[in-house]
């Protein structure tokens, strides 16, 4: 059994070199066994191991960000850079990309409209990152290819489960999203304050750390499975050991936690109050970075240990620090006006990381026990009077909440005055986002309101005691620190013929919505790839146009006695749809009527349950350009599509759900509905997929056609976002796809988007789309299917 599952950890060395804080660590690519690290003092830094002993010497600086860095990752090795790539969050908005030669970034991302506050590397070089501006944004390489919105507060956290194309957000408003495709898929409740942290378990599995003092393991089906208790404040960080089921956890109570089977073994306290960021490393040693800004290496290997001095040193400063009276008296739980002597100290513990505190002379001390050790360790001294609020030893009530400070902020402008709540162990800079956003006010003055509460608050240093008491900055414990300056401001084969059936609603035999489509005859774009095989890349989109103009009047004619009176047509409604439909469908030279197209929008709007031949015309009509001027306008396409979107939720019948959908896919026909079908592309790729537990085989067709349709006309390699929410709704129907015109209008897609496009290529293989595709290749009751699928897969292979 692996040393790092069975023993004690202690110190292995101290990486000193930052002048503040250290919010954020993680692992190295390269050097083997090296830590990155990142600062409020707005550098990153590479820590090598030293050949010459167990420490670690600094490597290489990375600096660019104007003001302080907030979060840190690294993007695996590629072709380009064998070594991997440094990623780093700051409060000035931007994310900095850096190699390990130049100090400078290679290349920045910008789009975040706050703080990116979280990053997490995925595969092929796509990146996730969360903001305090409610998104997450999805990259790949130097693009922004997809917003995650939905979020009510800043996300905290993110994480990838790349096997399944699985995105995980974090968030102040207490809640994680699991996102698939660009669509939220789950929302987990559980968790009482802010999720600060995700890590990824296994395909299936992964663990938050919240505000609210607590760690939960989820499975990605909603489940919360455990709840670990153990902090005793915020936890911030959380991070996996080697064995992918234990892990190490640390806080704003000044510890790391260890914990394996589901239970906290050992509790390592620092002198630092804040500790902001853990991360395993390979050999299963652990990097902490902390608010004194030291990164300490701790590992549980003897042979790796620090020299007997050094580590006598380091629990000789924990043993000094001091700690304010309300912190020690929330840690224990009891009233240090009636604490025992240090003969209490005779008495064993009960629980790991368990904390006590006792009097010595007029000095009221703070122990901690250890279970591996079976003893007592002095953590700090206890200082200061356990007051509350404003020196009065109460908290202060506001709107329902309790807090440490309300403050009443006057804007000296006339306008009425503000109340800016606040408690001590809140970041002061998360506090001032949130007063102005709340009241309204730019975000430009997040500095100096930050400073406002900083220079409002006192608090106790928590390292070696101080002489005197001073100002301390709230959140992190260190002396007040200001950011030295504002953030800036700101193809297919045709389809199957006439089937012949029943009446989709009825169970009638004269009347079926028609199943064939047809090519819109487009001159493709000259910028677009050549076909170099008989099935893509697409350039056209495909409309269904099969009719049965008598068969369709019959049916409404038939249902129009049913509907009520107000939205009947007389005779002479019910011949201006049989003409509007005799021009459609060419039958008749002319121009549809205004009459024939207002005709046509009454019906329309009949109930669900009848209203399926009046979409059939529909359908129809919006082939011929005046119709779809007329309804696919920039002010009134809108208001179709919403309409079109009520057939198309899992409670629909086939046959509304199907017409509604081939009348998207025809709204392509002309340039006007085109143009509104590129503008909405989001929308309507959303609304498509809500289709996607549908087992109606012509459903499916309709849901592959407006898929491919997208495809045939996102062409433009600059257009990354657009291709990425087109390849994610291939992702997200391709797998599970039985129906084999769906499954191949799907891998024509696909072969589109990517021809030409190494981006395109890059983020399909992000979303897992290479083994989805490779088993594909073994369909042989549907040719053209297994042979799309080869090329496809050699596309995505390179």
């Amino acid at each position: 059994m692996a040393a790092s599952e069975t023993g004690v950890y202690k110190l292995r060395c101290s990486l000193i070199g930052h002048s503040m804080d250290v919010r954020a660590v993680a692992a190295a690519v390269f050097p083997e066994g090296a830590v990155v690290t990142a600062s409020r003092d707005q550098t990153t830094r590479l820590w090598a191991p030293n050949s010459e002993d167990n420490g670690f010497m600094e490597a290489h600086v990375m600096t660019g960000h104007n003001n302080f860095i907030s979060c840190v990752c690294l993007l695996p090795p590629s072709d380009d850079y064998p070594h991997g790539l440094v990623v780093t969050g700051s409060n000035d908005h931007n994310i900095h990309i850096y190699s390990l030669e130049s100090p400078e970034p290679v290349y920045k991302l910008t789009g975040h409209k706050n703080t990116v506050c979280s990053l997490a590397a995925g595969k092929f070089g796509t990146l996730l990152s969360g903001s305090w501006d409610k998104t997450a944004r999805v990259w790949l390489k130097d693009r922004c290819v997809m917003t995650l919105s939905g979020h009510e507060a800043a996300v905290w956290a993110v994480g990838i489960m790349p096997e399944h194309g699985i995105m995980l957000t974090g968030s102040a408003d207490k809640t994680i999203k699991m996102w698939r495709t660009g669509r939220c898929e789950q929302t987990f409740t559980g968790h009482e304050d802010c999720v600060r942290s995700l890590s990824v378990v296994s395909n299936m599995e992964f663990l938050s750390a919240s505000n609210d003092g607590s760690v939960r393991r989820w499975l990605t089906t909603g489940e919360c499975t455990q709840v670990y208790f153990g902090h005793t404040n915020y936890v911030y960080s959380l991070a996996m050991l080697p064995n992918g089921q234990d892990f190490v956890t640390s806080g704003e109570d000044r510890t790391v936690r260890v914990w394996r089977g589901g239970e906290c073994v050992q509790t390592i306290t620092l002198q630092a109050q804040s500790v902001w960021s853990v991360a395993c490393l390979s050999n299963g040693d652990i990097a902490v970075g902390a608010s004194d800004g030291v990164t300490r290496v701790f590992t549980c290997a003897p042979e790796r240990y620090a020299g007997p001095e050094e580590i006598r040193e380091f629990e000789e400063q924990v043993a000094s620090s001091t700690i304010p009276a309300k912190a020690a008296s929330d840690m224990d739980g009891i009233n240090i006006n009636e604490l025992p002597g240090k003969e209490d100290l005779e008495k064993p513990g009960t629980k790991e990381g368990q904390t006590k505190l006792v009097r010595s002379g007029m000095t009221v001390e703070a122990y901690q026990w250890s279970m591996a050790q079976q003893e007592w360790s002095k953590i700090g001294d206890v200082v200061g009077s356990d007051e509350g609020a404003q020196g009065t030893g109460e908290k202060v009530w506001y709107e329902g909440k309790e807090y440490d400070h309300v403050f009443t902020v006057d804007l000296g402008d006339g306008s009425p005055k503000l109340k800016l709540p606040y408690n001590l162990s809140e970041d002061p800079w998360l506090a001032a986002h949130n007063f102005l956003e709340k009241n309204e006010l730019s975000q430009l003055y997040l500095d100096q309101v930050a400073k406002f509460i900083l220079d409002n608050t006192k608090g106790l240093t928590v390292g070696p005691a101080p002489s005197t008491q001073q100002y301390a900055d709230p959140f992190t414990g260190a002396n007040r620190y200001v950011p030295g300056s504002t953030p800036d401001p700101d193809v297919p084969q045709q389809g199957g013929g006439s089937t012949l059936g029943s009446d989709p609603l009825t169970g009638g035999g004269r009347y079926i919505p028609s199943y064939t489509a047809r090519d819109v005859e487009n001159n493709p774009p000259a910028s677009v790839p050549q076909p170099t095989n008989p099935y893509f890349p697409r350039v056209t989109p495909l409309l269904f146009e099969q009719a049965n103009p008598g068969a369709i009047v019959g049916k409404i004619k038939e249902f129009n006695s049913k509907v009520p009176a107000d939205r009947q047509l007389d005779d002479a409604g019910l011949d201006q749809i049989s003409q509007l439909l005799a021009v459609a469908t060419n039958q008749q030279p002319g121009a549809p009527t205004a009459l024939q197209i207002d005709t046509l929008w009454k019906i329309v709007q009949w109930p669900k349950e009848v209203v399926f031949p009046a979409l059939d015309v529909l359908r129809l009509a919006l082939r011929h350009s005046d119709v779809n001027q007329h309804f696919c306008n920039s002010k009134d396409g809108p208001q179709l599509l919403t309409y079109l979107r009520t057939f198309l939720s899992p409670d629909s019948s086939s046959a509304n759900q199907m017409l509604a959908l081939r009348t998207i896919c025809n709204m392509f026909a002309q340039p006007v509905g085109k143009g509104l079908a590129i503008s909405q592309h989001a929308n309507i790729l959303a609304v498509t997929l809500d289709c996607n537990a549908s087992t109606n085989k012509n459903v499916r067709i309709a849901m592959a056609t407006i898929v491919l349709n997208y495809a045939a006309v996102i062409q433009d390699p600059e257009d990354i976002e657009g291709k990425a929410q087109c390849l994610s709704a291939v992702a997200a129907l391709l797998d599970g796809e039985q129906e084999n015109e769906a499954c191949f209008r799907l891998l024509v897609a696909l072969g589109s988007l990517m021809v030409g496009d190494d981006n395109a290529i890059a983020l399909a293989r992000s979303l897992d789309l290479v083994p989805v595709v490779a088993r594909k290749r073994g369909i042989t009751d549907a040719p053209k299917v297994g042979e799309c699928a080869r090329l496809v897969h050699q596309l995505l292979e390179g």
